[in-house]
């Protein structure tokens, strides 16, 4: 977790440095302060800010990784990272489902927006629940 704290409050340091610059230089080039950007900036270093903030926290309170420490060794991070689907259809779904949405937005099209919701949500369902309905169902003994 040091790596990750220490990224995110880099980029928000770089937020908070480049929020005044940013609007200097709008007024300076175009006599008015654009506002937008700035605003972005600030709340863009407070995103990351909170980000990197949980992390410290976190990194407290834990103990440290095998990627943390500079005398660890590559076989200390091995093991289980978790269980892939080795062929699934959903995530293809998912993402017809997003652009369907997307393209209703792009075009203001409410019943496209609504529709590719509703198809994202069953979509993700689909994806969460394959392994408890039908053919591939697991048994839990």
């Amino acid at each position: 977790m040091k790596t990750e704290w220490r990224l995110f409050l880099t980029v928000a340091a770089f937020f908070i440095i480049a929020s005044p610059l940013y609007g200097w230089w709008t007024w300076y080039e175009f006599g008015a302060i654009e506002w937008v950007g700035t605003v972005a900036l600030l709340l863009c270093f407070a995103l990351t800010s909170m980000i990197g903030g949980f992390f410290l926290v976190v990194a407290r309170r834990i103990e440290p990784r095998p990627e943390d420490r500079p005398d660890a060794e590559i076989e200390e991070g091995a093991g289980e990272v978790g269980f892939f689907s080795p062929g699934s259809y959903w995530p293809m779904g998912m993402a017809a489902a997003a652009s369907f949405g997307a393209v209703g937005v792009a075009y203001w099209q409410w019943w496209m927006i609504i529709g590719g919701i509703i198809a994202v949500i069953v979509t993700t369902a689909g994806l969460l629940f394959e392994y408890y309905t039908g053919t591939r169902r697991t048994a839990v003994e």
